[in-house]
């Protein structure tokens, strides 16, 4: 191959790693681009459900679709809820089988996973995790994954969500590109040309050829300038090529210098100059190839090596290369070229065929092949370059060429194709249009009513939604101040100031206002307002979110209106029952009192059973007098304030040891020594005395035993009181606790006792139960929870 062909690929060469070096640099930007849109969006999306998850569930269903696959897990990566999207990516349904995530992770990751998610929660957020996962059908596939964490009402989380990114076509471009950036070095390194890095005319950088053509090391040259190891026999010539190569595109020129070896001998080198400018202009670097030209035998080996060693890199090259000559014949092709169409056979096999009449067989490929015939002949009769010609095909992939005419002295020698699948970076452009057309769909169609204004409150933006909320079409609010749209009542428009400057500080957050909307109407809006920054970050404006809550607040209207009456009510209960309770208890102590009197006056002149029936009505009056007690202290419990006092349980017990009536044959006994707690000694001292007072009368036999115990618990103290008595039937365990409601016929028994423990223990936000055989005895368990505040 000639001199002229070779500079020629070179050259082409350059351009095609300089055209690849631009789309790795666009993709990255890109990928760039709709990582930051997705991840706002997710942080916008994060913020609107926190709302609604406060005041409804209006919008619930308005960030579904999202297009990338999200998947939401709990703490032991169990996937809790997925999209679309990451079920049809990861191929599992977590509505049909479960699915642990941690599981599909391939085993080359597993470690690096650990520390990811150690990491998430630590930090509550995980950005940029890439691994590789093996999908349901086995497939295997690098992604990207966004994460955070979900708390609960306490803090604590609970689960993580992220968004999946499919990138194994990127690492597979990745390491491709690190693969070819490998086999340029070696080319580099191994080249039979020397090879030098020369900066401000010292030599920084000698490849392993140069420094055996030479005899020195590495380290020797590069104290040296290219002046100091070789000469020119023209400086002139040499100016006059470095200014015309500047003055066009190649930055290149070839000249003859003499070098001088290590070992005193000389040789001549055909020295190809390729020079880098700065920003400024001004040369920043050179690289100087150098060929051996001594003998005409070497610099023909030289020379076909080069060719070998050109085909080699294109053959190699991840981008699809055909050179064809003036008569359409494959000159060369590599195995990127064969791949991209399907061609069943090796590159070698389609040397010398007919490019022209061999694109027939493949036309069918593509989506218009008569389009793309038609372009192939136009550009190969007009012999000028073209590039990013793009071709669509029936498979769905998109292919991007470029056309290099050659010539050698003038004349048309052939031209060079070069082939890549834009596919991926389609794809890419057309997912972001497509995102950036859902979420403006979403917001333009939400239920929530989106106001954009700029900093003097003018709106920029509304979505159907508010102009429903207001009563006034779209194209009458915009441009107008929110001060003539929006009118609020007075009590609000001070409020409404305030937040403002609040926005204007970068401060977001919510209130309620009460507005007069377009027909007259009173309505009530929960607001939501946040800063709008500009590239600069500085606040340009304000986007806020209306939610019209009239209903739920006539309904928390109707709900204090009923709170007041029920409080009315149970104050208007009370009264009646101290009122009752007094009128019943005045005829009961007269008849009383003339019972006595009867006993007293005429218990001579009555027989026996005159005087037992004066006594039966003594008890009677007693035991409806005790009834009223009773219904008078039940009806009171939960309108008692609840003291916290220090309360020695073991203080309480023998109090009530001191009052009650205990029959001979029981005793009663705590099996260790109470606790101290936080409570209101008047109500616990009623809660011991009616189960004590109910326990000791209960007991058949000869030794009555009552026993106290308690367990402390971290939220609760619980306690039981168990006795040997008779037992209670199973039937009566639930019914007991009612009012009126007691076991036998007791005729001392008011059944209210029992209830009245019940209601207490509920105030302290316990529980009460009971085991129980019949003839062994019964146990009572309750338990009070911990620092109950004082309310009625």
């Amino acid at each position: 191959m000639a001199n002229s062909e070779i500079s020629i690929l070179q050259r082409a060469l350059e351009r095609e790693k300089k055209a690849r070096k631009t789309a790795e640099s666009l993709l990255e930007t890109k990928a760039k681009e709709l990582y930051d849109a997705s991840l706002h969006l997710k942080e916008a999306n994060g913020k609107l459900e926190s709302l609604i998850n406060k005041k409804g569930d209006r919008i619930d269903s308005a960030f579904v679709n999202i297009i990338d696959p999200y998947v939401v897990m709990d703490m032991m990566t169990n996937v809790i809820n997925m999209n679309t999207s990451a079920k049809e990516f990861l191929g599992y349904d977590h509505t049909k089988e479960e699915i642990q995530l941690s599981s599909i992770v391939h085993p080359d990751y597993i470690e690096y996973t650990a520390e990811s998610f150690q990491t998430l929660l630590q930090v509550g957020i995980l950005k940029n995790y890439s691994a590789k996962i093996i999908t349901k059908n086995s497939e295997e596939k690098f992604v990207n994954i966004n994460a955070s964490l979900i708390y609960n009402e306490t803090g604590q989380p609970i689960a993580a969500q992220g968004v999946i990114r499919d990138i194994t076509k990127e690492v597979e471009i990745r390491k491709l590109l690190e693969d070819q950036k490998k086999q340029q070095d070696i080319i580099v390194e191994n080249s039979s040309l020397g090879i030098l890095l020369i900066v401000n005319d010292k030599i920084i950088k000698a490849n392993k050829s140069f420094v055996e053509l030479l005899g020195y090391s590495e380290a020797a040259l590069k104290k040296k300038s290219i002046d100091d190891i070789s000469s020119l026999e023209d400086s002139n010539l040499y100016d006059d090529l470095l200014k015309k190569s500047l003055e066009n595109d190649t930055k290149k020129f070839s000249i003859i210098r003499k070098f001088y070896k290590k070992n005193g001998e000389t040789l001549y080198g055909k020295t190809s100059m390729s020079t880098v400018l700065d920003s400024k202009g001004n040369i920043e670097y050179s690289v100087a190839m150098i060929e051996d030209i001594t003998g005409e035998k070497e610099a023909e080996e030289k020379i076909r090596a080069s060719e070998e060693r050109m085909a080699t890199l294109i053959k190699n090259l991840q981008t699809g290369i055909l050179l064809e000559d003036q008569d359409r014949k494959v000159v060369l092709a590599n195995q990127k070229f064969c791949d991209l169409f399907g061609i069943p056979v090796s590159p070698d096999a389609i040397k010398g065929v007919n490019g022209e009449k061999s694109i027939h067989k493949y036309k069918n490929m593509f989506l218009d092949p008569d389009v793309v015939l038609k372009q192939i002949d136009l550009v190969v009769r007009k012999k000028e370059v073209a590039t990013a010609d793009e071709m669509e095909l029936l498979d769905g992939r998109t292919f991007e060429r470029d056309y290099i005419p050659l010539f050698n002295n003038g004349d048309y020698k052939g031209h060079l194709w070069s082939y890549n699948d834009i596919t991926l970076r389609k794809n890419y452009r057309k997912n972001l249009e497509i995102q950036k057309e859902k979420y403006g769909s979403i917001i333009a169609n939400m239920n929530l009513g989106l106001v954009e204004v700029d900093n003097d409150e003018n709106i920029l933006m509304v979505n159907h939604s508010f102009s429903d909320m207001i009563g006034l079409p779209k194209d009458e609010l915009i441009g107008k101040n929110t001060e003539d749209v929006i009118h609020l009542y007075e009590e609000d428009r001070e409020k409404l100031k305030q937040h403002n400057k609040k926005r204007k500080k970068g401060i977001s957050d919510s209130y309620e206002v009460a507005v007069k909307v377009a027909n007259g109407e009173k309505r009530f809006w929960l607001l939501s307002g946040a800063p709008r920054y500009d590239d600069a970050g500085n606040v340009v404006g304000s986007i806020g979110i209306h939610l019209d809550i009239t209903d739920q607040k006539h309904l928390e209207l109707q709900k204090e209106n009923l709170l007041h009456e029920l409080e009315a009510s149970n104050k208007g209960l009370q009264e009646y029952a101290h009122i009752v309770s007094h009128d019943l208890k005045s005829p009961l102590r007269s008849v009383s009192a003339l019972a006595t009197w009867l006993y007293d006056d005429y218990k001579d002149t009555l027989d026996e059973n005159g005087r037992y029936n004066l006594k039966m009505m003594q008890e009677k009056i007693e035991g409806m007098d005790k009834l009223i007690s009773g219904i008078l202290k039940y009806s009171t419990v939960n309108n008692d304030v609840l003291d916290s006092t220090t309360v020695d349980v073991n203080d309480v017990i023998q109090e009530i040891k001191e009052i009650i009536y205990i029959p001979e044959h029981v005793s009663i006994k705590a099996k260790q020594t109470l606790p101290t707690i936080k409570a209101d000694k008047t109500k616990i001292h009623q809660l011991f005395q009616n189960f004590l007072s109910n326990a000791v009368v209960n007991i058949d036999k000869e030794d009555g035993l009552v026993e106290i115990d308690y367990k402390e618990h971290s939220t609760h103290w619980e306690f039981s009181i168990k006795d040997n008595g008779v037992g209670i039937p199973e039937e009566y365990h639930e019914k007991i606790f009612q009012i009126f409601q007691s076991i036998g016929n007791k005729e001392r028994s008011t059944g209210i006792g029992l209830s009245i423990v019940k209601k207490i223990i509920d105030r302290y936000k316990g529980k009460v139960w009971l085991q129980s055989e019949i003839g062994q005895g019964t146990t009572f368990f309750f338990t009070l929870k911990k620092e109950i505040k004082n309310k009625k």
